[in-house]
């Protein structure tokens, strides 16, 4: 579970509140998966069409079936693996396409071929950025003159102060009092960089200075090996996948995103809605959202030393992290919320069907 789930349940959460029919279609293969109950608490239908093969040519004639079932106007994709199989189910079945691409998707050869031939059935390509927009349009993946760009957005009523949360967070941790808290929120990829940003801040780990790192993927393990070879491994904390991260971000005093490579990630305005400094690498979206040396900064990706210069002027003036991170819930106030992004879904809907009596 990632960003583009959260982002999938809080537009179709604000659908159905404003009177819309909406289905979530999960293609994974498990018959329920985390955000099942929290679809369906928000009014949603939850409909299960798993893939069980690698290239599954029936599974588009499957959806074909049920988004005519269910008599669907519209179907949203999102990233690569629905694009290929529902777009065709959409035209079979008469809806229109709208797709999101969350991420770089690096992709050649036939997939990449059949991710063109699939967006060109789309209606409207969305990007969560504008460097996500020029990566789908030199990679040939956005149909011309198709192409919007609607950054994510967040509940930000979620993020903010939780009552008791820092004292509390830190206490179950054993972080000692006064003590300069980073953390970092993600899937644990390699693509991520949670090594670079092992060995930038292993120099700095100390009683004054943890680290926490909250996620979970397949390099669980080989993150927890190399933790514990670290000197001072024991001021890194691995709390796995979570379902409380507003809560653990309010226990933060700044946030880390050493990424190879991303689109617009989700984490970063919700670090920023809860007046953390962000620390990030400047690749994909990110420098569209982190103001440098304004609501955070920015580094170049396997610049360990800038990395760890960062993090260290941090630590060292609880001013300066109160500062950028007013700024950066300012931003996010103004420019990230799930109002703004459901307007601009709901703008592009009323584009690609002009005349739907829905």
């Amino acid at each position: 579970m990632g960003g583009q789930e959260r982002i999938a349940l809080d537009l179709a959460a604000r659908q159905a509140e404003a009177g819309h029919d909406v289905v979530v279609i999960s293609l994974d293969a498990r018959p329920r998966g985390p955000l099942a109950a929290d679809f369906e608490a928000s009014g949603i239908e939850v409909a299960h069409a798993p893939k069980t093969r690698r290239f599954d040519l029936p599974l588009a004639t499957s959806l074909a079936a049920l988004l005519r079932r269910r008599h669907v106007d519209i179907v949203h994709t999102h990233n690569p693996l629905p694009l290929i199989y529902a777009a065709p189910a959409a035209r079979l079945s008469g809806a229109a396409v709208v797709h999101t691409k969350h991420g770089m998707n690096p992709a050649s050869g036939r997939q990449i071929w059949l991710r063109r031939r699939a967006a060109s059935l789309a209606r409207a390509f969305v990007a969560v950025s504008d460097h996500t927009a020029t990566v789908a349009h030199e990679a040939g993946e956005s149909p011309p003159g198709r192409l919007y760009v609607v950054p994510n957005g967040i509940e930000l009523s979620r993020f903010g102060a939780h009552a008791g949360g820092r004292d509390g967070v830190r206490a179950e941790l054993g972080v000692p009092e006064g003590a300069h808290l980073l953390g970092t929120v993600g899937r644990l990829f390699t693509e991520k960089g949670h090594d670079f940003l092992l060995r930038a801040v292993e120099p700095l780990l100390s009683d004054e200075l943890h680290l926490a790192i909250i996620g979970d993927g397949p390099e669980a393990r080989a993150l927890a090996d190399r933790t514990g070879e670290l000197r001072r491994g024991d001021a890194v904390h691995l709390l796995g996948p979570r379902q409380d991260v507003p809560r653990l971000l309010c226990a933060l005093d700044a946030f880390v995103l050493p990424s190879v490579r991303e689109g617009l990630p989700l984490v970063v305005p919700e670090a920023m809605a809860s007046s953390l400094p962000v620390i990030a690498t400047a690749v994909g979206g990110l420098p569209t959202v982190v103001e440098d040396d304004r609501t955070g900064f920015l580094v170049e990706y396997g610049d360990e030393a800038a990395l760890r210069a960062r993090i260290a002027a941090l630590a060292a003036d609880p001013g300066l992290c109160r500062r950028l991170g007013e700024r950066g819930r300012e931003r996010a106030l103004a420019e990230f919320s799930v109002e703004t992004m459901l307007a601009r879904y709901m703008t592009i809907y009323r584009a690609v069907l002009p005349d739907s009596p829905r």
